[in-house]
């Protein structure tokens, strides 16, 4: 009978697999249009307001909205209780307006973030060490009360939470009800209907003591010694606090990230998640959604290397990203932002290229809020949500939309052509950023207060022209080293490239394998064991296996002894670019230089920076006979992309566009 059940288990997990690569391979966003997160308040929902919003979004050129359901507005009529009959027709109506417009429908897999609400139990609420978290939700859809947060560690209280929420979301997507099946569980069945998002904004749980029942006892199992003496002063000892982060890691992964996708297969939908701020291996966890996605410019463009380069490890077509977010800096609540309504094209441009150049190939502008139809003409009517960027008729950017979501559109269906171009690997080093604790005061910011949120993180300069992706455990666990090719995954790379003080043991196995089999590694430090060596034969074999990676003739500290061939474009100053694989051409985004190096918050008019420049760029395809050098012109705001054989034969496609703060200075030249 045992036996009988693991093959049963394992048919179903096979089972699980295909279904899972065959969503993965689909390409999802097929139109290429920006969407716009819809701010739905709690607030009365009309069917006329709906229709009149929606055919708004569709002529100013959208391709879809992403329905967020958050708290009540004063004055305003409260709306109906959260995922009961009437909501959920209301949400079910958009959907269907949706689909007979022609553009698409997404749903935050809640109400507000993180996940929670009145409905979750305090049996699957999130706990700490010392007892159940305190932390609520606030402003959600259910306001004044304040629901639980899930645990984020439990894969039964989220699967409790998400049939919950289908309950509400059933029609929307697509789903018959819930019916019982053969064995007497619940299954649902869906029905023909265009496919929606589950949306997960990013990881906001209270991280500090996180815990999860059986915890203690797995991590027994795992390190041979009760973490339970050490928590409450976990602080004093970084290597206990090291195993503890990573198992919670672990928990996060195989608990959340993994399971949310799992289950939305089963529901005729996929996933679309932030895994920022999660205490966990992020690349693991983006790579786990169906489409990972970015967040600017809370996030600095280049966080977005992250969830892209977890894209293209498991051959995920799509990289989106939460754009124009506090374009101009973040107020609390109840804000306004700052220059809300009044947001310059020139500078959403700006922003939208340099994540364009960071891997970037999907736009959701945040956002629209819900309105109604009369209030939409008139001055002082609208709705606001607090933070900026206002997405409305009302709003400074109404009259351009069409224009500037039609070059966004163009800049994102060449960008899911082929495949990401890839060189060298760079180990992305969390056991650094898990054994640090918070940033320095000037370093943070609203969404950031810890090193291990990594929003510094950039890849060695040494590395610019070569398009580096980032790698991590579980890629270099399925890694292998053929043909004078690193495989992992989905992406191919020339050189693994390591650089960090920690390296756990795990790590240091699987770079010694892969050196071993021939990899050139480029190894900048020799780095230490991070955690607490129980037993001291663990500490002597990482040492020898240390001792034995660093002997190896293809392993150096210097990356001129590694790599002969030149990076894939050079030049002083050379801009910021993103590089894709198609057939057997190569195909270029160039941002603006001005583009490079933005931070949050931008200066209201930053864009006036960005005036005509030249930079004369080198490429090198492969091989001498393949390398040229080229001169770029920039026109003022302007973005460039190239479709560039292996030969050397350059086509600059269209995609001019000039915002309107540039126009006169365009049409004067």
């Amino acid at each position: 009978m045992a036996a009988e059940r693991r093959a049963q288990a394992q048919a179903q997990a096979q089972a699980v697999n295909r279904e899972q690569s065959a969503v993965s391979r689909q390409l999802l966003y097929a139109d290429s249009r920006p969407w716009t997160r819809w701010w739905w308040f709690n607030v009365e929902l009309r069917e006329e307001d709906i229709t009149h919003q929606l055919d708004w979004v569709k002529a100013s050129g959208f391709g879809g909205v992403e329905l967020a359901f958050i708290y009540p507005l004063p004055g305003q009529k409260r709306g109906p209780d959260f995922l009961s009959p009437e909501w959920s027709q209301k949400v079910a109506f958009a959907k269907r307006q949706c689909d007979a417009l022609g553009i698409g429908c997404d749903f935050t897999f809640g109400t507000l973030w993180p996940f929670g609400g009145t409905f979750v139990s305090e049996e699957d609420a999130s706990q700490r060490f010392d007892g159940p978290s305190p932390q609520r939700l606030g402003r959600s859809w259910e306001l004044p009360l304040e629901g639980r947060i899930l645990n984020h560690l439990d894969r039964e209280a989220f699967c409790r939470y998400a049939d919950k929420m289908v309950e509400g979301l059933a029609e929307a997507l697509g789903c018959l009800q819930t019916v019982p099946s053969a064995s007497g569980q619940k299954s649902v069945e869906s029905v023909d209907s265009p496919r929606s998002a589950l949306f997960c904004d990013s990881f906001e749980v209270e991280t500090e003591g996180l815990w999860t029942g059986g915890f203690d006892k797995a991590f027994m199992e795992r390190f041979g010694y009760d973490v339970r003496e050490y928590m409450p002063k976990l602080d004093e000892h970084p290597d206990v606090r090291y195993d503890y982060r990573k198992l919670i890691a672990e928990y996060v992964l195989k608990g959340f990230y993994e399971p949310f996708t799992e289950y939305s297969h089963k529901v005729n939908s996929f996933t679309r998640v932030q895994c920022h701020g999660a205490p966990a291996d992020i690349l693991a966890a983006f790579a786990a959604a169906d489409v990972p996605e970015s967040e600017a410019i809370l996030f600095d463009p280049e966080y977005a290397r992250i969830p892209a380069s977890a894209a293209a490890l498991s051959r995920k077509p799509v990289v989106s990203a939460e754009a124009f977010t506090c374009l101009y800096g973040w107020i609390p609540y109840p804000g306004p932002g700052q220059h809300q309504g009044e947001e310059q094209v020139a500078d959403l441009k700006l922003l939208a290229d340099a994540l364009f150049a960071n891997g970037v190939n999907h736009i959701f502008w945040h956002g629209m809020p819900y309105q109604k139809a009369q209030a939409q003409a008139q001055a002082g009517q609208a709705n606001r949500f607090y933070a900026s960027v206002h997405v409305g008729s009302d709003g400074s950017l109404a009259r351009e939309l069409p224009a500037f979501n039609g070059y966004m559109e163009k800049v994102c269906a060449a960008m899911k052509l082929g495949r990401p171009y890839s060189d060298v690997a760079v180990y992305l080093p969390i056991e650094d950023q898990w054994m640090k604790g918070e940033l320095p005061d000037e370093q943070q910011k609203p969404s950031a207060k810890c090193h291990w949120e990594m929003h510094y993180l950039r890849p060695p300069v040494e590395l610019f022209g070569r398009q580096p992706l980032w790698v991590s455990l579980p890629f270099l666990k399925s890694a292998r080293f053929e043909d004078g090719r690193l495989r992992c995954a989905e992406a191919e790379f020339n050189l693994l490239y390591v650089d960090c003080e920690l390296l756990d043991g795990d790590v240091l196995t699987e770079v010694s394998r892969l050196a071993k089999a021939g990899l050139p590694v480029c190894l900048k430090r020799i780095p230490k064991r991070p955690g607490r060596a129980v037993d001291k034969r663990t500490a002597k074999e990482y040492q020898r296996t240390l001792d034995a990676l660093t002997m190896l003739n293809n392993v150096s500290s210097y990356f001129g002894n590694l790599s002969q061939e030149p990076p894939l474009v050079s030049g002083r100053d050379a801009p910021d670019f993103w590089c894709r694989v198609v057939d057997d051409e190569l195909l270029f985004f160039f941002g603006h230089p001005a583009s490079r190096g933005l931070t949050y918050p931008l200066k209201y008019g930053q864009a006036a920076l960005a005036g005509s420049v030249r930079r004369d760029v080198r490429f090198n395809l492969g091989g001498s006979t393949s390398a040229f050098e080229l001169p770029l012109q920039f026109e003022p705001c302007q973005s460039l992309l190239l479709r560039v054989s292996r030969t050397g034969r350059v086509e600059q496609l269209d995609i001019g566009y000039a915002p309107p703060e540039f126009v006169p200075w365009v049409q004067s030249r």
